[in-house]
């Protein structure tokens, strides 16, 4: 290893640290990243100034933002908190069947949402139904943590980590969806499973619901309409994208300024409420993977890891899931995603059907382990304090790594029977 790729290392680990430690926002920190690499990567001649131009997918950054300007439309539409109260109003009062609600309705929501833009309608539902029936709202709380970071594990626009994979491996919606479907609903199963049999004795006793109306919530129904009518489209098109000879990025910014036509609402509005954090984190920290891709390091990873795995395709899914699963609870997935994506690229024999899927399961199952995992997690504890009610570390941490090995085990079982390894 030469010292520029040792520089190079640095400030990965330096981008890395300062994301995990949130010394500053995540945005800055693969800002500041991508500001050294590109010092460095010009003073030592590891790339020029036309190849680092290069380093910042902008199909990806328009997928990303075509997406979060449909669903931001939905979001002011009361499209998503109309599904979260209509499917507690369902459960009829009775705890367990509330939970699952939750549950279910945290999982689904997070398909389409990001998973901080999820964690905010989500927990505002459960703070307002949990304080009308007087239950305690840990449970609630980090059950539905766990379910927002599993939900849209299938689904080529459910993540940012998915998206930046899924471009990657060129895998089209289709693909996602046959890969992984059915291991997500049974996960879903799994996990909500094993969350009841944990929180059961704390959900509270069987009570009234007061009388409300979800379509209340919805202030414009023409709008409400138009929604449900672009999201459907959205993911039609997606669904028919290998006939139209077109990117999912166009279609993501095509249905975008469709929704921004349709709705009337004040663009200025929209573009406030996306999330520009995680947009400038990615870009930031794709120029630093880029910078370190120059150097020839990944290269060497993916030819040791070629030789770890020898070439057997069982070997090489296991590790690419555990290890990505594993370094997802500690650093962030989408971090995880862009690093391990042109690792598993850059060697032929992983580059399969099998490795990629559990590249995706890897990233998505790992983080909501510990309450640094990810940003849903710091989210749902800074609700509860906000509700004056402090949930420790260990407490978190002990329900996301039960639920979190089960579902990598069940992956494992689920990728050796699928891809017949």
């Amino acid at each position: 290893m030469d010292p520029t790729q040792i520089i190079f290392i640095l400030i990965y680990v330096l981008t890395v640290l300062l994301s995990a430690t949130e010394i500053v926002p995540m945005s800055v920190a693969a800002l500041i990243g991508a500001l050294l690499t590109a010092w460095f990567g010009l003073q030592y001649n590891v790339f020029t100034y036309d190849q680092a131009s290069g380093f910042i997918d902008i199909r990806l950054i328009g997928l990303l933002l075509g997406v979060m300007i449909v669903v931001e439309v939905a979001r002011r539409s009361g499209l998503f908190r109309f599904g979260a109260l209509y499917a507690v109003k369902l459960s009829k009062g009775n705890p367990g069947m509330l939970f699952v609600s939750i549950c279910v309705v945290s999982a689904v929501v997070s398909m389409f949402l990001s998973d901080p833009m999820a964690m905010l309608l989500i927990a505002a539902a459960t703070v307002t139904i949990t304080k009308l029936l007087g239950y305690d709202p840990v449970p609630y709380f980090i059950s539905a943590t766990m379910m927002i970071n599993l939900g849209g594990t299938s689904t080529l626009i459910g993540s940012v980590s998915n998206m930046i994979i899924g471009i990657e491996a060129g895998m089209s919606f289709i693909e996602f969806i046959d890969y992984l479907a059915i291991c997500e609903v049974a996960l879903w199963g799994l996990t909500i499973f094993v969350l009841y049999m944990l929180f059961k004795p704390r959900l509270g006793e069987k009570k009234v619901l007061p009388k409300y109306d979800p379509w209340e919530t919805v202030e414009d129904k023409k709008i409400f309409y138009r929604s449900i009518l672009i999201l459907a489209l959205l993911i039609l098109l997606f669904l028919t994208l290998e006939n139209l000879g077109v990117g999912p990025e166009a279609v993501a910014l095509g249905c975008a300024i469709l929704a921004l036509v349709l709705s009337g609402l004040d663009p200025t509005e929209i573009f406030k409420g996306l999330d520009w954090e995680t947009v400038f984190f990615i870009a930031g920290f794709m120029f630093v993977v880029g910078g370190l891709e120059s150097t020839g390091i990944l290269n060497d990873i993916s030819t040791q890891l070629f030789q770890l795995v020898g070439g057997n395709p069982l070997e090489a899914t296991m590790v690419t899931l555990w290890f990505s699963g594993l370094a997802s609870t500690l650093v962030s997935n989408i971090a995880i995603a862009l690093t391990f994506a042109p690792i598993v690229s850059g060697v032929p024999s992983l580059n399969s059907a099998a490795v990629w899927s559990a590249l995706v399961l890897g990233t998505n199952l790992g983080g909501a382990t510990t309450p640094l995992s990810g940003a849903v997690c710091m989210m749902a504890i800074g609700a509860l304090k906000r509700e004056g009610i402090s949930l420790s570390f260990g407490e978190f941490t002990k329900v996301g790594l039960i639920t979190s090995i089960l579902q990598l085990g069940f992956a494992s079982l689920y990728l050796i029977l699928r891809f017949r390894l």
